[in-house]
């Protein structure tokens, strides 16, 4: 990642040998992670930002082994304590499932997707006994998603939140001065949640509400829109998939215990350690565009960007949304229990996503803000009906979620996150254009009007939505990972 500068809040530049205090040189087996970090002292300055990404990079890398707490034998995916005798080191279903998080997010990069068989199992971790049914009467399977543009997702998903508990407040406060029920529309950045009516005693109706939770919290974070950050997100994984487990979910304070799972090692992952990997998958990459060398391929992507929006796929998948803030800030205000939040610490976090972390990034906009180009409006919809249900195979609920809904997937990494649809059974873009039904019938109906050829480039133009390497300098380029000026590229191409 380039050097920070302009660090804001706690994020401090690097001071010499921070990193290297605790660290101790060990000879034959033992620990993948070498040191840990705390708190207190990223909080206070004495660990620069890019020594903490660093760190954060080093743990989403790392393949654990036992000697850095690797395994779970008295506790289950969610905690849940058991008999330890005999439980799998391993196991492909109900985990752990794989030593490092890039075992799974490594495609194309670091960072990225994964293939199908990187699939995992939701809700087989909470099972004991232990399953190794891959049926869906016991799990949900899923494809792994690319984390480049998560910090932006996040703070978009806050943000949106912000918005809609706004528009409770200010119903709950008409009731209560009228007298009268106050029914009103939930919008978000423009995407409509439905509404709600607020009573006189304060109590709400949320019959209404869609696409989110009554809380109104808008979860960003797996493919039901299930986890609030990226935080809730780490914590959760480094249990489930590794046996890693995280002292602000697992440790004394929360257990009575410093080894809740038993296998002889305390105190696994710090708080500082998980806001390492927090920070570090926020400032990821953006994802960009990719236009093709051939001249008639860089004319269908733009014809094909056009149909998109004609056709109405740009109604549930929104090109762009607007920040009001470019800063990440961690914690997380809406963070559940077991994972850290403002009022548990004296100082948080924050950098600017349009001048720090990965590049290339966010684009800035005037006021302080910045444009997220996602294809996404974080909402969750139900594209099943009577003759479509691709999309109806679960059959366990996710936090409380209807099997049916999934949050609109993101688009803005489309062309190279292969293979498609929340299992990953779907191995081309028209493959996983065709399996929508329900809400968005109507858009399929649409796109299997137009004519082969235009068919054809609207496809081409979501090959264009990719993943960049790091390190690419804009979000827009050729082939060879070169800068290009899309509208001079529109005018030069013609219609």
């Amino acid at each position: 990642m380039e050097a920070a500068t302009g660090i804001v809040a706690s994020l401090a530049p690097a001071t010499p040998g921070a990193r290297t205090a605790n660290e101790v040189a060990l000879i034959g087996d033992g620990p993948a992670l070498g040191m840990h970090l705390e708190e207190a002292d990223i909080a206070a300055g004495r660990i620069g930002f890019d020594d903490v990404l660093a760190h954060g990079e080093q743990l989403f890398t790392a393949k654990f082994n036992r000697f850095d707490g690797q395994g779970r034998p008295a506790a289950t995916g969610t905690g849940v304590l058991r008999d330890p005798e005999g439980q799998p080191v391993f196991l492909r279903t109900s985990g752990p499932d794989a030593n490092a998080c890039s075992g799974c997010h490594n495609d194309p990069f670091i960072g990225g997707a994964g293939e199908v068989v990187a699939n995992v199992f939701v809700l087989a971790q909470a099972l004991e006994p232990v399953t190794e049914s891959v049926s869906p009467d016991f799990s949900n399977e899923r494809n792994t998603l690319g984390m480049q543009g998560s910090g932006a997702i996040e703070m978009l998903a806050r943000e949106m939140s912000g918005q809609l508990h706004a528009a409770r407040l200010h119903a709950l406060a008409r009731a209560q001065a009228t007298g009268l029920p106050v029914r009103t529309g939930l919008l978000a950045n423009g995407i409509s949640f439905g509404a709600l009516t607020a009573r006189p005693d304060g109590s709400l109706d949320t019959s209404e509400v869609a696409g989110v939770d009554a809380d109104l919290v808008v979860r960003p974070f797996h493919q039901k829109g299930a986890v609030v950050s990226l935080r809730e997100f780490s914590n959760n994984a480094m249990n489930h998939h590794h046996g890693m487990q995280s002292v602000e979910r697992f440790g004394t304070a929360r257990t009575g215990s410093d080894d809740h799972d038993a296998d002889g090692i305390p105190d696994e992952l710090s708080v500082g350690d998980i806001t390492a990997l927090t920070l570090y998958q926020a400032a990821l990459a953006t994802p960009g565009q990719v236009f093709p060398d051939a001249f008639e391929a860089r004319r269908a992507v733009l014809q094909g960007e056009r149909s998109f929006d004609a056709i109405g796929c740009s109604g549930c998948h929104v090109p762009a949304m607007t920040l009001r803030s470019r800063l990440f800030t961690e914690p997380n205000p809406f963070n559940p229990p077991g994972n850290l939040r403002p009022e548990d610490v004296d100082r948080g976090h924050a950098f600017d996503l349009t001048r720090q972390g990965e590049l290339p990034r966010l684009e800035a906009t005037r006021g302080g803000g910045a444009v997220v180009r996602a294809y996404t409006d974080l909402k969750r919809h139900d594209l099943c009906d009577d003759d479509i249900r691709h999309y109806c195979n679960e059959r366990v609920k996710q936090a409380g979620i209807a099997t049916e809904l999934f949050l609109t997937r993101k688009l803005w990494d489309v062309g190279n996150s292969a293979p498609y649809g929340h299992r990953g059974d779907l191995t081309t873009l028209t493959d996983a254009i065709l399996a929508h039904g329900g809400e968005a019938r109507a858009v399929r109906e649409a796109y299997r009007a137009l004519p082969p050829g235009q068919q054809a480039a609207v496809v081409e133009f979501l090959k264009s939505l990719q993943m960049l390497p790091p390190g690419t300098r804009s979000l827009v380029v050729d082939s060879r990972y070169r800068p290009l000026n899309k509208d001079a590229l529109a005018q030069a191409l013609g219609p």
